[in-house]
């Protein structure tokens, strides 16, 4: 009797879980191979990496995949970039939409938010520096709300918690409760880009291999595109 072939598995950060999810799908129905991603804070996953967990792929922000392939997790030549991801603000549904046309626009609203929230990944770190910039970090300091791991920006707002929110455009699309005002205005986008790693414990050129290298091409191919596009990404 023929074994059954190993599902491949691996770990995201939660901004890419819809594409991924999507993606996974056209590349289970095209290659008849099983996948099973977990998506998690990309903070947490990191950490679950370094700690030893085993994952077939690992998918996070690209520095810190390059950190993980730096510190042997994953490996050398392995990389494939696989999506740009914007940050866009939010509000909950109902509440007043602030202007966030311009830098000055964005600046304005921040000062006159009661409460705004931003994440533990790349994109907050960014908003974080871009405050600091504008010299107002100690102004807001008491207002700002950093959403726990793993938990959306946009519940918070949906739930009154946070008046004003920041965050991938990926990760609010799909947030019941709240307004999306937009992308960022082009002066202050703040764009990560999220990369795939193969973890060092699969054999080179084995079969698992192959089949990860098969998954990671067809999300690299032109036929991802489309699905990037509607999670509120760009191939990258």
């Amino acid at each position: 009797m023929q074994s059954a072939i190993p599902a491949i598995k691996g770990i995201s950060s939660m901004a890419t879980r819809q594409v991924l999810a999507e993606l996974v799908a056209g590349f289970q129905q095209q290659a008849g191979c099983a996948v099973t991603l977990e998506a998690v804070g990309g903070v947490d996953a990191a950490k679950r990496v370094q700690a030893g967990e085993v994952f077939d792929v690992v998918v996070l922000a690209s520095e810190a995949i390059d950190k993980l392939i730096a510190a042997g997790h994953l490996q050398a030549g392995s990389k494939v970039d696989l999506v740009r991801s914007g940050v866009a603000a939010c509000v909950c549904a109902g509440a007043p939409l602030p202007d966030i046309s311009s830098e000055d626009a964005v600046k304005r609203a921040v000062l006159a938010a009661r409460s705004i929230s931003y994440s533990t990944g790349p994109s907050g770190v960014a908003l974080a520096k871009l405050f600091e910039r504008w010299g107002i970090a100690d102004d807001i300091a008491g207002r700002m709300v950093q959403a726990p791991p793993g938990v959306p920006v946009g519940t918070l707002v949906a739930r009154g918690e946070v008046e004003l929110g920041f965050q991938q455009l990926s990760e609010l699309l799909h947030v019941e409760g709240i307004t999306v005002l937009g992308p960022l205005p082009p002066a202050i986008q703040i764009t990560t880009i999220f990369s795939a790693g193969i973890h060092a414990s699969v054999p080179a050129a084995s079969p698992q291999w192959e089949r990860v290298r098969a998954m990671l091409n067809y999300m690299h191919s032109p036929q991802a595109a489309e699905a990037k596009q509607r999670q509120g990404m760009e191939p990258a």
